[in-house]
């Protein structure tokens, strides 16, 4: 396994396993139609554009099998889309990602979100030293919790 920084040319692939590993999300909450799930291949490009995008190889498989994105905006970083592909959930993968994104970006204060009802990830957040500090309703259905570290 490496992390590399990924490049255009990954952006397919990184956007199909986006997607798939979305769907436990949009299950989760009952909504299949949620930006990961929509987000074109121009929208990602746009994002690449701005974004440090980090991507997790398994050089055996000569696959990606997780990834995740960051910006720095005013002396603040902001994290989204930590995937891990699901069969390789559970393993260190995303903890490994979310440190080495912190690592590129030393000595910020890092802020992300996720959904109130994502029971997992909100441990996962919390145990890699993440706090919440604001929570929003997007809809009848659907709250963010925003974490910072």
């Amino acid at each position: 396994m490496e992390i590399l920084k990924a490049s255009y040319e990954d952006l397919p692939k990184i956007l199909d396993l986006q997607k798939l590993a979305y769907l436990s999300e949009a299950k989760l909450l009952n909504n299949y139609s949620i930006q990961p799930l929509r987000q074109t291949l121009a929208e990602l490009a746009n994002e690449f554009t701005k974004n440090v995008i980090l991507k997790l190889v398994n050089k055996g498989k000569n696959e990606i099998i997780a990834s995740v994105r960051a910006y720095e905006e005013n002396n603040r970083i902001y994290i989204g889309k930590l995937i891990v592909h699901p069969d390789y959930q559970n393993q260190g993968l995303g903890t490994n990602l979310l440190k080495n994104i912190e690592t590129y970006f030393a000595n910020k204060t890092y802020e992300l979100f996720t959904s109130s009802k994502s029971q997992r990830n909100l441990f996962f957040y919390q145990k890699n030293g993440y706090r919440e500090f604001k929570r929003q309703k997007v809809s009848t259905d659907l709250e963010l919790v925003y974490m910072e570290k």
